[in-house]
């Protein structure tokens, strides 16, 4: 448990130096923060409000104390601090994400077993060709007809903006279905793995019911990679919404980031980099400890 947090600690902070590094990589920050037609003062006095006139190696030890406290900066736009800017965003991209995880879970995970029980068949061809369709479909692509049927031709769904349980729906099944045939296949795979297994045999020999054998024997041992898919997941959803959070007008970070780098908000750009790099950081921990829970045998050897 301590090693894990320690090397998480490792990675945070590893992470927070490649953010630094990647703004001074990319050139001078402040000619990006500033219009290209801005005179040399403004560009000399925007320098030294952003204390980017002092040495590189005091100019990371501040950043690191101030992210260390929760200041991410300034707005250069709205003139509010980054880290409220974030908060404010943030609730929003992880309802999004977490619905669309559960409807990808509700839907591949069952049909996944199925799939598996029934090797072969033609709903174990159907369901994987719906998984592979899931994957291939871009999201822009399917937003768009979602928004077409469901919202101009139909009219039973809004099309943008957050609200409502309703304002959830379209935006969650577009995001859900790269994860959803993803998902579906791993699940299919893993329990191929496992039915085969003499405790399966076993159980189903003691004459347990076939739910209970695949819920309790088969899918709990095949959960470990279908666990480790949907921690993965989750953290790059979270970065990764910027598509369907543009097509919905959803105000998740998503949107905020597009919005900043038209607006050449540089501070919120780089605060939503490491807040989200940070809580993919935060999920894998979580995925381990999660391991030991399902896997005793991973639980003695942490010990």
């Amino acid at each position: 448990m301590l090693r894990r947090l320690g090397q998480a600690g490792i990675v945070a902070f590893g992470v927070s130096v490649l953010v630094f590094a990647l703004v001074h990589l990319s050139g001078d920050p402040v000619l990006l923060m500033v219009s290209s037609d801005a005179p040399p003062d403004v560009v000399d006095t925007t320098r030294r409000a952003l204390g980017f006139d002092r040495p590189l190696y005091q100019q990371l030890a501040q950043y690191l104390v101030r992210a260390a406290q929760g200041d991410l900066g300034v707005s250069l736009r709205s003139q509010r601090p980054v880290a409220t800017l974030i908060a404010e965003r943030l609730p929003a991209t992880v309802e999004l994400t977490l619905a669309a995880l559960l409807l990808a879970v509700v839907t591949a995970v069952p049909l996944g077993i199925v799939s598996a029980v029934k090797r072969g068949s033609p709903v174990d061809r159907l369901a994987m060709v719906g998984a592979v369709a899931g994957q291939a479909i871009p999201i822009f692509w399917l937003a768009l007809l979602l928004i077409a049927l469901f919202g101009v031709r139909l009219r039973w769904l809004p099309v943008f903006g957050r609200g409502s349980l309703a304002h959830l729906v379209l935006p969650a099944l577009s995001l859900s279905t790269i994860i959803l045939g993803r998902l579906a296949r791993l699940v299919r795979s893993s329990m191929l793995e496992v039915l085969g297994q003499d405790y399966v045999r076993t159980a189903r020999a003691k004459g347990l019911a076939e739910p209970r054998v695949l819920a309790l024997h088969a899918l709990r041992n095949a959960a470990i990679p279908i666990v480790t898919l949907l921690g993965l997941q989750f953290a790059q959803l979270l970065g990764g919404a910027v598509v369907t959070e543009t097509i919905f007008a959803w105000p998740g970070i998503g949107r905020l980031v597009v919005e900043a780098i038209f607006n050449r908000d540089f501070p919120v750009v780089q605060g939503v980099v490491l807040v989200v790099s940070l809580i993919f950081v935060a999920v894998s921990v979580v995925v381990d400890l999660a391991y030991a829970a399902l896997d005793p045998r991973l639980r003695s050897e942490a010990a």
